[in-house]
């Protein structure tokens, strides 16, 4: 040991009562441990232990969701009376995520021995032992085969993949690029590592998924659509002429582009879903307002926390509204507003957790569901009998009780259309995934495509029609995608967020591509260690 590690030691051992314990070093190799035992006889006072530690095997690819563990600090014993009832010399203690939240579960009690001892704190003879209790174990909805995949196809990149089952809001997989490992913790962690990690600009600590906001971009347009239909703001017929962004829309001295150079011409809703043109959507936006926006946007998880009770990390995020924008910022709303958000641009922000809910309860037909991440059977169960209930009323032709699934919808009929719009984003020639497409039966998804712009592009940036490539990493687009799988039938929803990665098409459906077809190919194989969450139709 270097004389600082034997100086910090005796610092200890004064500041202690001559019979506490003093932990002279841990994680020692098995040759380290072995020597120790073999000078056992002239180091009197020490006692060589084994013990049990905290491992994590899949390195990266857990840290966000589970945390990690660390000596416990002040803080930690003055703010949870169980660990501090429980602290031994040496006790680590979840710092974040599930390892955090479930600490009064997972911690379980040491075993103590209580001895006699003389005024030099040396043992004279042992009067009780209590013998310890192992902690809970918890088990997670998350498919490590998948959540390992999207690691590999995150490597590299900052972003975020989320999977989520539409019926019981199971999470599939979480990830979060780039990350850490948190065996680094176990022991303290060196004091470059972890100037290194909080340094990095690409913010390895944060748990994208949950507490990363960006704007929605192109993948809001699906809930636009709705809350217009729902509203009778429009009829899925109505057409808009689109210039292109030679031929902005003007209002109020303002301009208002469209993505497409040449512009789309006259669209109506579907084509505009599928082939995702602004300035139908600005339209869209003007009629139905923000607030009735805000309203549908709500019901459909964004702008609230999505894993509630599960990790104290998670942003809301902003879902506009005349009222919020007067509360927040103190101004009045302005229409201008109202047509960017329209294309999840302006003050709108979410994460990317609650873009997959959103798209999970489209996909089911438009009701409520809890999202969860710990597998608990008694907990689901009502769920399930739910969704059984509602599968039968369906065959049956009959209404659906009342209570048994909350309705986010007024008519079926317009998250049918929706989801048709979807269908032709991927699968039909100009949508704008369509290259990403897969056509085998049993694997072909919908989705939709977001470009999130970073900053506002400029005139003369426009006139030289760069493009995202071109620019500065830190300039470029944030590109977005959502889906649901498979098309008919659906189970999964997933969202994807790469930072920096120019559009949606070319940045994350390519990735939505690949997940898909190993989370359905998944399936069978995970149906066999759970439940029968739902009756098949």
């Amino acid at each position: 040991m270097s004389e600082k590690q034997v100086e910090k030691i005796h610092k200890t051992k004064n500041k202690q009562k001559p019979w506490e314990t003093i932990i002279i070093s841990d994680n020692l190799s098995w040759n380290e441990f072995s020597k120790i035992n073999y000078y056992l006889y002239d180091l009197p006072g020490l006692k060589p232990v084994i013990s049990v530690g905290r491992n994590y095997p899949y390195n990266e690819s857990y840290s966000h969701v589970l945390g990690y563990v660390a000596y416990a600090s002040q803080n930690d014993l003055s703010s949870n009376e169980v660990i501090s009832d429980r602290h031994v010399p040496g006790l680590r203690v979840g710092k974040n995520g599930l390892e955090k939240t479930f600490e009064t579960e997972l911690i379980g009690t040491n075993t103590i021995q209580r001895f006699e001892v003389n005024a030099y704190g040396k043992r004279i003879n042992q009067l009780e032992v209590q013998n310890g209790n192992q902690g809970k174990s918890l088990r997670i909805s998350i498919d490590t085969e998948i959540q390992n995949y999207t690691s590999e196809l995150l490597r590299d990149e900052a972003g975020s993949i989320s999977i989520m089952d539409i019926y019981t809001g199971e999470i599939i997989a979480m990830n979060s690029s780039p990350s850490f490992n948190p065996n680094d913790f176990l022991y303290g962690i060196g004091k470059k590592k972890w100037k290194d990690l909080n340094s990095n600009p690409s913010k390895p600590l944060t748990n994208k998924t949950i507490s990363g906001l960006y704007s929605p971009g192109s993948t809001i347009k699906p809930i636009v659509a709705l809350s217009a239909l729902e509203n009778n703001i429009i009829s899925p017929d109505l057409k808009v002429n689109c210039k292109g962004h030679k031929n902005p829309l003007e209002l109020y001295g303002s301009k208002y582009h469209c993505w497409k150079k040449k512009g789309h011409g006259y669209m109506a809703l579907s084509n505009a879903i599928k082939q995702s043109c602004d300035t139908y959507f600005y339209e869209v936006s003007r009629l139905l307002g923000v607030d009735r926006l805000n309203e549908t946007a709500r019901k459909f998880g964004l702008g609230d926390i999505v894993l509630k009770n599960f990790f104290d990390n998670e942003k809301k995020g902003v879902v506009p509204s005349t009222k919020w924008k007067k509360e927040a910022i103190g101004q009045n709303w302005y229409l201008g507003e109202t047509l960017i958000t329209g294309i999840g641009q302006g003050y709108f922000q979410t994460n990317p957790l609650q873009i997959c809910l959103m798209t999970a309860q489209l996909a089911n037909g438009g009701f409520k569901i809890t999202p969860r991440i710990i597998d608990d059977k008694y907990a689901l169960q009502p769920t399930i009998n739910a969704w059984r209930e509602e599968f039968t009323n369906r065959n049956n032709n009959l209404n659906l009780k009342d209570g048994a699934l909350t309705r986010l919808h007024r008519n079926p009929e317009n998250i049918k259309f929706v989801l048709d719009a979807l269908y032709g984003a991927t699968n039909e020639p100009m949508g704008t995934s369509y290259r990403s497409r897969l056509t085998k039966e049993g694997y072909i998804y919908a989705g939709k495509t977001g470009t999130s712009q970073v900053r506002k592009i400029t005139e003369e940036e426009r006139k030289l029609e760069l493009k995202n490539k071109d620019l500065p990493y830190e300039k470029r687009d944030h590109a977005l995608f959502t889906a649901f799988a498979p098309y008919k039938n659906p189970r999964y929803a997933v969202s994807i967020v790469i930072e920096h990665g120019g559009t949606g098409s070319s940045g994350a459906a390519p990735i939505a591509k690949k997940i898909i077809k190993r989370v359905i190919d998944r399936h069978q194989l995970r149906k066999k260690f759970q439940l029968d969450l739902f009756q098949e139709v």
